[in-house]
């Protein structure tokens, strides 16, 4: 197996497991009113929690870094908090499917930043498949709709915001790879800047509101809503991240951003079956343009 399938296949698998990441979301949110920011600091914080111990007993030296790249960490951690904040508040605001695919703008973020900073081609076929994916977000989330921009700019503007976030996430997930970094120490050490900043973001915002507690960081969740909250920390997060930074490794950035686009797709499956969010025949059309770019990828030599 060559090592660019290999990268393929390992970017496949993360995002097919990520996929569900939203539809956790959705269902935290919709079912136990967690407030999205909490939700986030909690999913930063449970990742630690599952990796800390797990590296320990299996493999000691991924716990360890070198302290001349803590600064490295801390910038990823700062923009890993801000994006899965964000985030959140996207779902909360457009739902599992359009949130996702609003995050998924990247693409063209990402080809721009690997262009001037990695001096990263745009040969024709990556600039077909570009303009394919973008033409599909744009199709699933209906923002050619002039009622949507009205009835929901928050929403939109959240989504869109998330999208420049991951184009400068697949930046710092690329520059790890090419400081030979183990991509599972970054996503441990990611994470856990980023429970930190968030848990920085929660408190300053308990303290703003002035109608807190710091006891309001504990969410009231019965025992069926720690447990999704665990299974959306453990599953997706931490198998998603992780596969996704890996493959990295093999791919340039602007592959991995755009096979990354088959992740709406799979989400708006999700989102039918799971949560009883339906597509329209035009978002379905755009799902299957974002699916044709990642195709259109495959067949390119890098």
């Amino acid at each position: 197996m060559s090592q660019l399938t290999k990268g393929y296949l390992i970017a496949l698998v993360g995002i097919t497991i990520w996929s569900t990441t939203g539809v956790l979301i959705s269902y935290l949110i919709t079912n136990y009113a967690i407030p999205a920011l909490l939700l986030a600091f909690w999913r930063n914080l449970l990742v630690c929690v599952a990796l800390v111990p797990i590296f320990y007993l299996v493999r000691r030296s991924l716990l360890r870094i070198d302290k001349t790249q803590i600064g490295y960490y801390a910038l990823y951690g700062f923009v890993l908090a801000v994006f899965n904040s964000i985030w959140t508040v996207s779902v909360q605001a457009n739902g599992a499917a359009v949130a996702t695919v609003l995050g998924y703008s990247s693409a063209g973020f990402t080809a721009i930043l690997a262009w001037w900073f990695f001096k990263e081609q745009l040969r024709l076929p990556k600039i077909i498949a570009i303009t394919l994916s973008l033409i599909g977000c744009v199709l699933v989330s209906r923002a050619y709709s002039p009622d949507m921009w009205n009835l929901n700019p928050l929403g939109i503007a959240t989504g869109l915001a998330t999208g420049v976030l991951f184009a400068i996430y697949n930046m710092l997930g690329k520059q790890a790879a090419q400081r030979k970094l183990n991509p599972w120490t970054v996503l441990l050490y990611s994470f856990a800047f980023g429970a930190l900043f968030t848990l920085l973001f929660n408190v300053a915002s308990i303290l703003l509101s002035g109608t807190q507690s710091l006891a309001a960081l504990l969410p009231d969740l019965p025992l069926n809503g720690w447990l999704v909250l665990i299974i959306l920390s453990f599953i997706p997060t931490v198998l998603g991240f992780g596969l996704y930074n890996t493959s990295m490794n093999y791919l340039p950035a602007t592959t991995a951003s755009l096979i990354a686009t088959s992740e709406p797709a799979m989400t708006a499956v999700e989102a039918y079956l799971f949560l009883g969010e339906r597509m329209t025949l035009v978002q379905i059309i755009g799902s299957l343009i974002i699916l044709s770019a990642v195709i259109l990828m495959r067949f390119q030599k890098d």
